[in-house]
Formats: C-alpha cells, structure tokens, sequence
C-alpha cells in the first residue's frame, strides 16, 4: 500500500487541499463565511438546483431508455450480439468532449435537424440530457445486463406456472433481484451526470452551468479562487455521500443469488413481442448512439478533398502554436504514460486490498479510490499547477504531469477491473508456492500474473482509454505547444469560423476512432476463448 497511498496523498490529496487552503485563507485568516455568502447568493443556488435536477432527470431518462437494452442483450441470442455490446459500450470511453462536439453537430446551428426542420436544440436542457443518455446507456447495460444474464430465468418460471401473469413475475420475483443493481447503475450514472464538464461546456451555452462548470469559470476566467475552493468542497461533500451510498448497494449486490452461467439463458426471440422488443432497442440504439456519432464524421468530411483534415497540417491560425494534428501523437504518447503509472499503482493497491489480513483502514481506502472520479477535475489540474510549483515537486515545465493527471482517473479502472480477478485466485496456490521457497516477486510472476494477465490487459485498455480523453484538469496543465486532444477540440470550438468548427469535427472524429479501436481490443480480449490466444 505504500506507493499507491504516498501517489494518492501527493498528486490527489495534495493539490486538492492546497487550491482550497490558497482559496479560503486570505491574510493569514480563514473565510469560512464565504459558505454562507455563496449559498444565501441566488446565482449559486441556481447553479446548484439546476446541477442536482439534471444528474435526477439524466439519470431517470438513462435508466428508462437503457433497461430494454440490458435485458436484449442480456437474454436474446442473436447474430451480432459481442458486436453491438461492444458499440453500445464505445460511448463511455469516448471523451466528454467528444460527445459534445457529436451531439452539436446533430443538433446545433447547421446540423442535421437544423438543416432538415429548421429546429436547434443546442444550449438547451434537451441537448445536455440526451448527450448524458448517450454517454451512460452502456453503465446501465452492463452493470444491470451483467447480473440479468445470470439470474436463473427458471425462478420467474415457476412463478408463470403458479399463475402469475409476466409482468406480476416479473415485478415480484426478477425486479427485486435486479434492484441492487439498478440502483448501483442509477448512482454512477448520477455520479458522472453531477460531476458533467465538457458536455455542458459546449452544449449548455451561458445559460446553463454545474458546478464543475461554475468551479472552471470561477478559477479561469473570474481568477476567483475563494468561491471556487468553497464550490469544491460543495461538491466533495456530495460526492462523498454518492460514495457512500454507492459502497453500500455495491455490498448488497454481492449478496447471495441464485446465479447460473450468462450463456445458458440467452435464447432467440420468441413471438412478436420479443422480435419487435429487439427491433425497438436496435432502432434506440442506432438513434441515439449511432446517428450522433456518424453526424460527427459527415461533418468532418463536408470539405471538399478532405480539406479540414489537411487543415490539421497547417499552424496557422492563432489557435496553435504547433499543427493541430501533432495533438494525435502528444495525447497517444501521454496515454502510453499515463497506462503504465495506473497499472503499476492500481495493480498495487489492487493486491494490497485482496489480502485476507487487510485491515479497516486498507479497505477503507477501496473507496477512496473512487474519489478521482468525482471531485472536481478543475481543481485536481489548477492544484497541480499551485502546489507542484516548488523543488522538489517542481513540475510545472515537466511532460510528465498531464500522464500524472489523467493516471488519476484511470487508477480506479484498474482496481476495480483486477480486484475481482485477484480475490478469486486460491490463496493455496500462492502459500503452495511460498512453502517451495518462492520469493513474493516470484509467487505473483509465477501464480498470480499467468491469472490476471487478461483483466490487466482489460484494465490497460480502460486505462488508456480514460487517460486518452480526460479533460478537466488536462486543459489546465496541457502546455501550449503540445496540445492533447480533447484540449484541441475545445480550443477550435472556442474559434468563430467553419474552417475551426470543421477542424474541431475532424480531430473529434481521429479521437473517437482511436477510443473505438481500444474498446475493441478490450472486448475481444472479454470474450476470447479461454485455451485460445488474447
């Protein structure tokens, strides 16, 4: 636990406590009556309101749209399946950013449905929900497929058989199984929606802020540290109860439950009803997931001869001082870095948290992983630039802080993709091995590795993924001579100009194929045969 507590306490804790301390304390004085002023002041009540309504409406639209997906994919057999599991799950890794720039240019001024009826539904609430559903539908697919595909269909059977009617069945025997899930789905989905940046960034318009959101224009552009330290810890405090809300349906989940193996329960559709059950869903899904992100690459493509991405070539233009297109290389090289820190941290916290004799403090820190997940990724990156400005930890002038960053948020990715892995290796393996006279170098290279290999490359594709797209804090650290990019989509959509706003739309469209191929990757490596190669 060393290293991952000692990462965790200087590139995490660290920065946070120094943005807040340099925020709260003026003259040597504690301003601990900023909460009040802050929350007796009307604009931050609405910010705070609209913040919560929308993580409450996002996350009810999400769940009502994904649950027909979590069953057909759960319990329907049909050609193409693994296919469109992986599809539906591409617009989760997808940066934020890129999910903004899909959804405006569906749905802002000369998009799809602009050009079609004349409507816009950019910087509207619409516009944020819907791109909210896009980018959770797949957590709520695989967090309540996952366990769907394993309850035993035979329970709800025998309740038909006793007279019940489907919907009775269904209601009084599979949806209170599901119900620890459901509610873990609904949680995450809460927690991502609360916590949204580049999404209301770039849809929300001026009229509609969250806090993270509120937290950047504070820090950035009003330089007003003060208001965004008290902000921060705003949402710190909610994010905690999130957290804590979340371990707790998380331990009910693991509960008993008569599970049997997922590939014994999906069967083809049978009657109408179920074909036009899957027929609605695939209609939702190409819809909603598709249609966003095929807009996406058409506008890309609207210059004749490829013009926007040989645009990406040229530095001229005063938004750069590099060719946009050196981003693809900056961001590939960063991810590489940022992987390598997640694993070796993740992989370490990961093992400490398997052992039978870990004690509470040990696995208190299970759930202080997540935590990077929620807080403020703004003050996470101008903390970075506040606190590491001294010798020894100095590394403002230094590549490797942005790999530190986005290693933050793909760490937990890590844990929580290996932990399960590792707690169910026999622990008799590793005491057979020690008692031959393996070192524990030895027992993990030997026992353990040959194990987990597949769920830490599993873990490497989440990590790279995540690190690929991290936004928050990178745009505050992201030298300007070597622009990541996510910080270069945002930089052209902040341009006036077609030739920007294509730009923009030909560097999300090289970012959202790099995420799709690494999420690829990822799933063949889930469903390769097990005697067969990664």
């Amino acid at each position: 636990m060393a290293l991952p507590v000692a990462f965790f306490a200087v590139f995490f804790a660290y920065p946070v406590a120094a943005i807040v301390r340099r925020g709260l304390r003026v003259d040597g004085a504690w301003q601990f009556g900023r909460f009040a002023d802050l929350l007796g002041d009307q604009g931050i009540r609405h910010v705070l309101w609209f913040t919560t309504w929308q993580a409450l409406a996002s996350t009810a639209l999400t769940l009502l749209i994904a649950l027909p997906g979590a069953y057909v994919l759960a319990r329907f057999d049909f050609p193409g399946r693994q296919v469109l599991r992986a599809v539906v799950t591409v617009p989760f890794v997808l940066p934020t950013v890129v999910v903004g720039t899909a959804f405006l240019a569906l749905l802002g001024h000369g998009g799809l449905l602009d050009q079609l009826w004349g409507v816009r539904l950019d910087t509207t609430v619409w516009a944020i929900l819907l791109a909210h559903v896009f980018f959770n539908y797949a957590v709520v697919v695989r967090t309540v497929g996952g366990l769907w595909a394993q309850l035993d269909p035979r329970q709800e059977e025998a309740a038909r058989m006793l007279g019940a009617s489907p919907l009775t069945a269904w209601r009084k025997v599979t949806l209170p199984a599901l119900a620890p899930a459901v509610a873990a789905a609904a949680l995450i989905v809460f927690l991502f929606t609360f916590t949204s940046f580049g999404i209301v960034q770039i849809l929300g318009g001026p009229a509609f802020s969250t806090l993270e959101v509120e937290i950047y224009r504070q820090t950035s552009e009003i330089f007003d540290l003060s208001t965004a330290a008290v902000l921060t810890l705003v949402q710190f405090a909610a994010v905690g109860a999130i957290l804590a809300v979340h371990a707790w349906t998380v331990r009910r989940r693991e509960s008993a439950l008569k599970l049997v193996d997922a590939a014994l329960t999906a069967r083809r559709p049978r009657g109408a009803g179920q074909w036009a059950l899957l027929a609605g869903v695939l209609a939702t899904i190409a819809l909603l997931l598709l249609l966003p992100l095929a807009v996406l690459v058409q506008r890309s493509l609207t210059a004749p001869g490829f013009g926007y991405y040989r645009a990406l070539t040229d530095p001229d233009g005063g938004v750069f001082l590099v060719a946009p297109i050196t981003a693809i290389g900056t961001s590939l090289a960063y991810a590489a870095a940022a992987t390598a820190i997640a694993l070796v941290i993740g992989s370490l916290a990961a093992a400490a948290l398997t052992r039978r004799d870990a004690g509470r403090l040990v696995r208190g820190f299970d759930a202080l992983l997540m935590l990077p997940l929620g807080v403020s990724a703004v003050t996470v990156g101008f903390g970075f630039l506040i606190a590491l400005d001294k010798p020894p930890l100095d590394l403002r002038q230094s590549w490797i802080l942005v790999p530190l960053a986005q290693a933050l948020v793909g760490v937990p990715f890590v844990v929580r993709t290996m932990l399960p892995v590792l707690r169910a290796v026999d622990v008799r393996l590793r005491e057979a091995a020690a008692v031959l006279g393996a070192s524990p170098w030895r027992v993990w290279r030997e026992v353990d590795l040959p194990m987990v290999r597949r769920a830490l490359l599993v873990a490497a594709g989440f990590a790279f993924a995540v690190s690929l797209g991290e936004f928050g804090a990178t745009v505050f650290i992201a030298r300007p001579d070597n622009p990541t990019l996510p910080v270069a989509v945002a930089r052209l959509l902040s341009r006036p100009g077609d030739l920007n706003y294509g730009q923009a739309m030909a560097l999300s469209t090289i970012l959202m194929l790099v995420c799709a191929v690494a999420l690829l990757l990822l799933e063949r490596l889930r469903t390769a045969d097990r005697s067969g190669e990664f």
